[in-house]
Parts: structure tokens; sequence; C-alpha cells
């Protein structure tokens, strides 16, 4: 049985004379080009988009970009592997005009233009909106942690650092034992000089502990990166790791195309009160005045409410469930009625707990309610609380009102739809990110320069959302973007 039968590889054959020649008309390569062509990389603030007549000719910025969004396209985001594609890859010498830029040049450029790559993901949805392709009626908001580049060994909290610091002691303390006990016999049994170059490195180790302590111990900050300075320890799932030193971004997509209106980057591990501002910046660009916006539980925060209330913004958030304050599920905050004519909660014994006093932590303050005379009388104070005052409080924050909305709002058959579709909009561009194109962690370091790294991953991701759509729609995309 034969085979199929290639070229012989001595074989004399006429190739195309053309580097242009091997770039069919629709491929994704032209589409980026034409792209790139049209920005003004001296208003998007790009390193080298002026030069000067003087000194060495440094690489045009407008190629430099090129380079990154074909290689985030095409999953590859590593600066070496950049500097190889531009030796053995046809499309990318077609890109990059036969240059060959080494992987410090290429590192630098995504280094020294972190502004102005985020600037190019906004100019891009601007663009997206002047086509239409975002409906403007629903977007859903949603975070997802990527690992930063960076151990959690290297942030420390009060807890572990003092954890730390009785971990050497302890060593040095047995140095010191095991030094003594050597004295006491007539031949050495240990390395001594071993042992002082060991407590050399503890000593300095401690130092550095010491420091590290008392600038926690102000507790202006409660986290310190040694590495990484904006990163943060994060709880995150899958993968077997549960724990690790991440950063938190969060996306805003339209719900018409599936396109990623805008983006943040966050050194925040939760989402409470992170709900309006990024629709807001979607809003901007956009051009629109009012708009729906659904998210999970994670944003459930009555003060986000009012925010996004006042900015034209209607929300539908999952209902938070809040743990229990009481020993028996029967008697958990839920339980409690609000009756606002009388500004007082009925407990599930029907008796009134009244306002009692503000809450002297927080401004605007909680409000408590409680009936110290009933709780002491009441037979099943013992499953409703262990305040060792012996009677209940209940406390209510000063946006309670819209907390209770939007649980009433979620709670019918229209906040159940509006949880499915969120699920069909947000979920996709993360599961396409990070779990086909491999994007799971970050190369950079510090806030501002994973934001260029997230922002040239949702600008590929947003290009290829496109090139499809015009594609299935029979449309010529490049005839729209030149």
């Amino acid at each position: 049985m034969s085979y199929i039968q290639g070229e012989n590889r001595n074989q004399m054959m006429l190739a195309p004379i053309c580097l242009d020649d091997y770039v069919d008309t629709n491929n994704m390569c032209r589409v980026i080009s034409a792209f790139i062509d049209g920005l003004d990389m001296t208003g998007l603030g790009f390193k080298y988009a002026e030069t000067k007549m003087a000194g060495r000719h440094p690489y045009d910025p407008a190629q430099m970009l090129k380079l990154y969004i074909y290689g985030y396209l095409n999953r590859v985001r590593s600066s070496r592997r950049l500097e190889q594609e531009t030796h053995r890859n046809i499309e990318v010498m077609w890109l990059m005009d036969q240059l060959t830029p080494d992987d410090k040049t290429i590192c630098n450029f995504r280094k020294d233009n972190a502004v102005a790559l985020k600037q190019v993901f906004r100019w891009f949805s601007i663009w997206c909106n002047n086509q239409g392709l975002f409906g403007k009626e629903l977007v859903a908001v949603d975070g997802s942690k990527f690992r930063a580049n960076n151990s959690w060994k290297n942030i420390y909290t009060l807890e572990s650092t003092k954890k730390l610091m009785e971990k050497v002691d302890a060593k040095i303390a047995k140095y010191i034992d095991e030094l003594e006990k050597n004295d006491l016999v007539d031949e050495e049994k240990v390395d001594s000089a071993a042992i002082a170059e060991a407590l050399k490195r503890l000593d300095k180790k401690k130092d550095e502990l010491r420091l590290l302590l008392a600038e926690l111990e102000k507790g202006e900050v409660t986290e310190i990166s040694t590495v990484d300075p904006d990163a943060r320890i994060m709880r995150q799932g899958g993968d077997g790791r549960p724990r690790d030193a991440c950063y938190n971004v969060r996306t805003v997509t339209d719900s018409k195309n599936g396109l990623i209106v805008d983006f943040e980057n966050s050194i925040c591990a939760n989402d409470i009160g992170s709900l309006s501002r990024p629709v807001i910046s979607a809003m901007e660009i956009m051009e629109v005045s009012e708009i729906t916006t659904v998210a999970d539980s994670g944003f459930f925060d009555g003060k986000d409410f009012k925010c996004c209330a006042e900015n034209g913004i209607t929300c539908y958030v999952a209902k938070l469930k809040r743990g229990t304050r009481a020993p028996s599920e029967d008697y958990a905050n839920s339980k409690f009625k609000y009756i606002k004519t009388v500004d007082a909660y009925m407990c599930p014994q029907g008796e009134l707990l009244p306002y009692k006093y503000n809450k002297k932590n927080n401004a605007p303050s909680d409000r408590i309610y409680g009936n110290i005379k009933a709780c002491k009388a009441c037979s099943k104070r013992d499953m409703c609380t262990s305040n060792k005052r012996g009677w209940r409080e209940i406390h209510r924050s000063p946006y309670q009102d819209y907390d209770d909305e939007m649980s009433a709002k979620m709670s019918g058959a229209l906040g159940r739809r509006m949880m499915a579709a969120r699920r069909n909009i947000v979920e996709h561009p993360y599961g396409t990110v990070k779990q086909i194109w491999g994007f799971k962690s970050f190369l950079c370091r510090s806030l501002e320069k994973t934001s260029s790294e997230s922002a040239l991953a949702f600008l590929a991701y947003n290009l290829r959302r496109v090139f499809n759509i015009f594609k299935n729609d029979n449309k010529d995309l490049l005839s729209a973007m030149t």
C-alpha cells in the first residue's frame, strides 16, 4: 500500500516571488494590519510614536503592536516565542515587513506602553459601537481571578509574618543549642563554620521580617508583596490551588454579540461595591444614558445599587446568601421581618424589636434594633442568640431598602431569567480566554502592566468575534476598518 507522496525537497520549483502572495485576502493578518494602520499612535501615547532625526532609529510601535495582537490571537504571549515567530512564521513576516526585533525589545514595548495599550482596547470598543455591534440594552458584569507573576510565599500578612518570626527564632535557638553542646565535648561533631553561616542568614531574614512586621502593625496595609507590589492573596477555584497570588479581572460584556465593552484589573479579592464603576465606563463607550446590567451575588451591595440607580443603571444581582447569626437556622436574620410603619423588626416569636442605637464604627452608621425585656423572658433565647448580654441585635444598613428591593426582584421569574442570561453572556469570554487560549496567569508585574496584558487578551478576543461576525454576515471587514 502506497502513501500520499510529498515533493522532493531537492526539486527546483517556482515559488511566489512576493511575500504578499502567501497571505490570502481573507486572512486575519490583513484585518490586524488595517486596524493598526488606522490608529493615531501619537494620540494614544505610544513611546517612539514620534522620532528624532539624530540617533539610532527605533522600531515603529505600530509594527510591534501588530506582532503582539497576532501573538495573543494565536496563544503566543512570551517575548522570546514572539521573536522566534518573526524568523519562521510567514504571516508574522508579512505583518512585520520581515523585521526581526529581539525579545528584549519586544518585552520592553509591552512594558513601556501599558497605558496606551488599554487605550487601544477602548478605541476598538468605540469603533464597535459606531458599527452597531453593541445592543446597548443589557450588559453582564463578572470577575475572575488570574494568577500574578508572583508566589504567594512572597506576600506577607500580619499573621503569616508572626509565624515566620517564630520559625526563624526556633531555628536560631536550635543552631545555638548545637554549638553549645559541641563546646562540651572534646572533639568537634558539627561543622561550626556552616552553623555560623546559617545563623548569619537567619539573622538577616529576621531583620527583614522585623521591618515587615513593623509596617503591618501600623494597620495601613494588610498585605505586603515583596516581588509584585500589587499582587494579593485571593481565593480561586479550580486547578487544585484555592489560594494564590492573583489579580481580580472584571469585564462588562454586551448581550448582542458577546463583545467585551470594558474591563478593569483590581487588587480587591471580592466584587462588593464594584458594579457601578465599570458599567458607567461602558455606558460612556456606548454613548447611552440608561442600561440594564446583571451580575452574580458577589456584587450584591446596597450602596452600589443606590449609585447605579442614580446613574440610570437597572440592576439584576443574585441574592446574597448571608450566614445566620443565630444558633438555629429558624432564627436567622432573614426570619426577622422589618415593619417600616413602626420602624421595628418582628421576631419569629411575634415580639417587636424597636430601634435602640446607631453603630459608631462606620459612616453612615448601621441602625441597631433589639428588645432586651422580651429576649430575657423568651423560652427560645438559646436558639436565637449566643450574645453574652442575653438579647438579640438586628443590624440594619442605611442601604437596606435597596438590598430588600433587589432580593424581592430576584425572587421572581424575571430574576431567574436574567441570571440564566448572565451565564450565556459573560461566561463565554472567560472560557475562551482562560481555558481555550490558556491565558490564566500574567507575565508582567504591577496593576498597570497587568492591565496592558488584559487589554491585549480582550482586544484579541473582540477582534476574533468581530472577524467571525462580519464573515457570517458576508460583510467586508477590511473596508469597514479603513
